[in-house]
């Protein structure tokens, strides 16, 4: 059973997810399109629910999660959804991962040491 931080947290990113999917377009009907492709994506199996993908970041980049976007990219004619998760970790630093949202596996990373005062 989660403890009650990680519920919150939870919630809090879900949110957090559902307002930048509805935010995304710029006007209504757009970032309804978003949010609909993208739950259409889960459904299709697509992408990996949230919570999978933040259990395996979580496991090799230990930290405090700050921010995730779920975003459709294209790269060399090919699209796919990535998910970007910003991790605060200990010391100060922020690493900002690209994670495919279909298999859970990071293929970018950067990292900014100290970047949080």
């Amino acid at each position: 059973m989660p403890n009650r931080f990680a519920t919150h947290l939870w919630r809090r990113l879900t949110v957090a997810l559902l307002a930048v999917l509805l935010a995304g377009g710029s006007s209504a009907g757009i970032a309804g399109d978003d949010h609909d492709r993208a739950r259409q994506a889960l459904e299709a199996g697509e992408v990996l629910p949230l919570r999978s993908i933040l259990e395996r970041v979580e496991r090799d980049y230990p930290g405090q999660v700050i921010d995730v976007e779920l975003e459709r990219e294209r790269e060399k004619g090919v699209e796919r959804w990535i998910y970007e998760v910003k991790i605060l970790r200990s010391g100060g630093s922020l690493i900002k991962l690209k994670v495919d949202a279909r298999d859970g596996s990071i293929i970018g990373s950067k990292t900014r040491r100290g970047a949080v005062r």
